[in-house]
């Protein structure tokens, strides 16, 4: 097991302290016939691999199945693997150095992603996080406000609770990666870090399906059937529909007064598509940045999208705004967009982000959108005044 990078949260320290000690005296005994402790850990040499889960749409994680109950979860962009080990198994011998090992069941873990906190919601399984890298008043997943309100999940802070509770898993968005001195931090102290990448995934649903992988590492697979299953019928739904071909532009005002746009292999363009309208940067396209959106200069942002038919703002980052005028504010050049003179301006809501399980909704509002259907009927997006 030289390497491998093992979960020791303070429970499970003295758990192998105790063990060990147990070992240690049986061996000093005399008895010629091993410990019943080295029989159990020598017994399991290697996994036997029963099956893989199957996927539709996400491409940038694998789930593979073992006898005995063991996982193994990888997530492709960086080739990290988990292994589960059920909850009284050895912890297998033999495995690749590069494996860490999770030991079931998971009731600490740290979430940072916090796009995540919805399928954990939606899997009923938000009791399993302990420490959330966000504040009460920063989450708008009601069942993450409940659990912080009583005390059941905790801020994690500057991480020093993490140490002192014990923490299984620390699970971050790949904003990490900029951050590689913290994710050494984390492991110095025995805490596996994963990555979660379903931002990477093209196809909306192929982000949706990451509840599939959250279900396999809180052991709620049958959950994750259902709240995908749930996603996909919408999308059936809405396919079915009329195709207008419209023209969406979905963008962000930054600070210094660039246009933040999505780039085309985005899930959003994808989105729009399957809604039945057409993204107005068709062929946007920054290869090698590992980014999903582009800034451009407002000049080209104007060239580009002012005669697109409809205008979606996007609030996940500043909040939003409330009218058309406000909009214009923030860059005076929209006025002469013909969605702004023709009253066809949206704006998210503040929480799209966050539901993460409510793709299949955003689409059903897109499609309402683009073929002028009630837009009483919205949840995730609204008609700017």
């Amino acid at each position: 097991m030289k390497g491998m990078k093992i979960l020791r949260s303070g429970r499970n320290r003295r758990k192998w302290i105790y063990v060990l000690l147990l070992m240690g005296l049986l061996g000093l005994s005399g008895c010629g016939s091993p410990s019943s402790a080295s029989v159990e850990m020598s017994s399991q040499t290697e996994l036997v691999k029963t099956g893989s889960m199957e996927l539709q749409y996400a491409e940038n994680f694998t789930v593979d199945y073992y006898e005995d109950g063991y996982k193994m979860l990888t997530t492709l962009p960086d080739s990290q693997r988990y292994l589960l080990v059920p909850e009284g198994q050895p912890v297998p011998q033999g495995l690749d150095e590069d494996v860490s090992i999770l030991q079931e069941p998971l009731q600490n873990i740290y979430l940072v992603a916090s796009g995540v906190m919805d399928m954990f919601a939606s899997l009923g399984a938000v009791d399993q996080i302990r420490f959330s890298g966000q504040k009460q008043e920063n989450w708008y997943i009601q069942k993450a406000q409940d659990a912080m309100a009583a005390g059941d999940m905790i801020y994690a802070g500057k991480h020093s609770k993490l140490v002192s509770e014990g923490c299984d898993l620390a699970i971050e968005n790949r904003m990490i990666t900029h951050s590689p001195e913290v994710v050494e931090m984390l492991q110095s102290f025995d805490i596996p870090v994963m990555i979660e990448y379903s931002s990477y995934e093209q196809h909306p649903l192929g982000k949706v399906e990451w509840v599939k992988f959250f279900g396999a590492l809180t052991g709620k697979e049958a959950k994750a059937e259902e709240a995908f299953a749930e996603q996909t019928e919408i999308l059936e739904e809405v396919e079915s529909g009329e195709k207008t071909g419209r023209t969406i532009a979905f963008f962000y005002v930054t600070s210094n007064g660039l246009i933040q746009v999505r780039q085309s292999t985005d899930y959003i363009p994808k989105l729009i598509e399957l809604a039945g309208g057409r993204y107005i940067f068709e062929n946007l396209e920054d290869s090698g940045s590992g980014r999903s959106t582009l800034n451009m200069q407002v000049e080209d942002f104007y060239a580009g999208a002012k005669d697109a038919d409809i205008l979606i703002y996007n609030s996940s980052i500043d909040g939003g705004v409330t009218t058309v005028d406000e909009l214009i504010d923030k860059c005076n050049i929209l006025k002469d967009f013909k969605a702004v003179q023709e009253g066809q301006v949206y704006c998210t809501t503040n929480d799209m982000y966050q539901q993460s399980m409510a793709i299949g909704y955003l689409l059903q509002d897109m499609h309402t959108v683009l073929t002028d259907d009630d837009t009483a009927k919205l949840r995730y997006l609204f008609l700017l005044q």
